[in-house]
């Protein structure tokens, strides 16, 4: 039955899919590595249990998403030798290298430092173990600093020769590093991951809110805190991160124009004005894009500054050049419709926040708890627009992805994607399950860390007759 589809549309399924699942937990370990560092200065500037007691409460959960991401990276990667045998010998020399970098800085500093983070607060002092903890947060940063790298080269190469084999070969690494959209991708993907693990923890602390409403009860302190810093944090950085998406546009107007075209649903050349289209069905068999809705000469606005700026259409490249055009073109709406759903969260609890009612509004609280998916949402729609909007090359308009793959039959590829299919929805779903439960109880004075045999003593506290009795046989205090 398998014969029946295309070898290299199942290798590019099953890549997308790996992918998919993997970029979840950095994205949102990344930010969440950031704020546990927050957390910690602020217990050691201040001396406030609260701010320890988060830290611990929010240690457990970056644990077990750091270690669902190193999973599914490995996995990830050995699909470069298996699907992606062709493009590893002709694009290895330079994206070897920039994926060993990743190991021998990021993983290795990442490696080094979490068991100390995870389990040594007791054990090397606080001023250490902050450092371990500021150690493995410079560690996600630069994680993603030479795996981004390397992903954009690929989207606009720069810095390399072709030898006689046909492979890639750099000549100038600080061309190859710092290509021309690695800057922007860089800025946009970090922002974007502080922003889903802000939505997470103001979903976190919105879901405490309310129930501590419902059930009559007062509102847990932690959560308060929790949702205020959250809170703070999207009203800060959501209007910088669309800031930083419309810079990122401009750059890939300049050196991706199709990848735009296709983004914009322009199939046509706009010679006075091209139209923003907000929603519509881009047919490519017909190159129109049908029921548009638009705003007339908008787009030009938007991507040249300039009402009456002319903008090429697909129509200006060959068929061959498309990518598909309907993927791209829902993707990004999807993405650019969640960023306009964080800034009207942050602006709502702004308001909230100057009306003295941030913890006591239920219509902001369910918007936030709402919102809690919305930042994987968002990072998922981008990638995928960035991806897909790059075909049909891996390497952009020089290497296509029909190029790219092993000689592998389709059942072969199908079946291994079944089973990543199966295994993954079983592991993670099983790990996603246990983070939303530890999520489901509201942070505690003297919360237990990943180590639950470990008492507070870091706080300064000693634990009382019955709190100590939890502790030793591993219940909640």
């Amino acid at each position: 039955m398998f014969e029946a589809f295309d070898a290299i549309v199942l290798a590019r399924a099953q890549f997308a899919f790996t992918v998919s699942f993997h970029f979840i937990f950095p994205s949102f370990s990344i930010g969440l590595a950031s704020y546990l560092a927050v957390l910690e200065g602020l217990w050691l500037w201040t001396g406030r249990q609260i701010y320890l007691d988060l830290f611990k409460y929010w240690l457990k959960i970056f644990a077990l998403a750091f270690g669902m991401g190193v999973v599914s990276g490995i996995v990830m990667a050995y699909q470069f030798g298996t699907n992606w045998a062709a493009f590893s010998d002709k694009a290895g020399p330079v994206i070897g290298p920039l994926m060993a970098y990743e190991v021998l800085t990021a993983f290795f500093l990442e490696a080094g430092f979490l068991g100390v983070m995870l389990f040594g607060m007791n054990r090397v002092g606080r001023t250490l173990h902050f450092v371990a903890t500021l150690a493995v947060a410079v560690g996600t940063f630069i994680s993603a600093f030479w795996i981004l790298s390397a992903n954009s080269w690929m989207q606009t190469p720069a810095g390399f020769a072709m030898n006689a084999g046909g492979q890639f070969v750099p000549v100038d690494w600080l061309a190859v590093i710092f290509n021309p959209s690695f800057p922007y991708r860089l800025v946009h993907t970090v922002f974007g991951a502080y922003l889903t693990t802000a939505l997470v923890v103001g979903a976190v602390g919105a879901w405490h809110l309310l129930r501590a409403k419902s059930d009559k009860g007062g509102a847990n302190d932690g959560a308060r805190v929790m949702f205020s810093m959250a809170m703070g944090m999207i009203t800060v950085v959501a209007p910088l991160q669309i800031f930083a998406g419309d810079q990122h546009g401009l750059n890939t107007l300049e050196h991706q124009p199709v990848k735009v075209m296709a983004m914009e649903g322009h199939f046509h050349s706009y010679p006075d004005g091209a139209p923003l289209i907000l929603f519509g069905w881009p047919d490519a068999a017909a190159a129109k894009t049908l029921y548009a809705v638009e705003i007339p000469k908008a787009s030009s606005l938007i991507l040249k500054h300039s009402l009456d700026a002319p903008l090429k259409g697909l129509d200006s490249v060959d068929r061959k050049e498309w990518p598909p055009v309907a993927i791209v073109f829902w993707a990004f709406r999807i993405m650019v419709g969640m960023g306009m759903l964080m800034l009207a969260l942050a602006a709502f609890s702004l308001l909230a926040r100057v009306k003295h009612r941030l913890y006591d509004w239920p219509l902001l609280h369910r918007f936030a708890l709402a919102m809690g998916p919305a930042g994987f949402v968002a990072v998922i729609a981008g990638w995928v627009t960035t991806e897909v909007g790059r075909q049909p090359y891996t390497v952009h308009g020089l290497l296509r992805t029909a190029d790219s793959a092993s000689r592998l039959d389709a059942p072969a590829v199908a079946a291994s994607l079944l089973a990543f299919i199966v295994v993954y929805f079983i592991v993670f779903g099983a790990g996603v399950f246990y983070i939303l439960k530890l999520m489901s109880h509201p942070p505690h004075r003297g919360e237990l860390g990943p180590n639950r045999g470990e008492p507070v003593r870091a706080a300064g506290i000693t634990p009382s007759p019955a709190v100590a009795e939890k502790i030793a046989t591993g219940g909640e205090a």
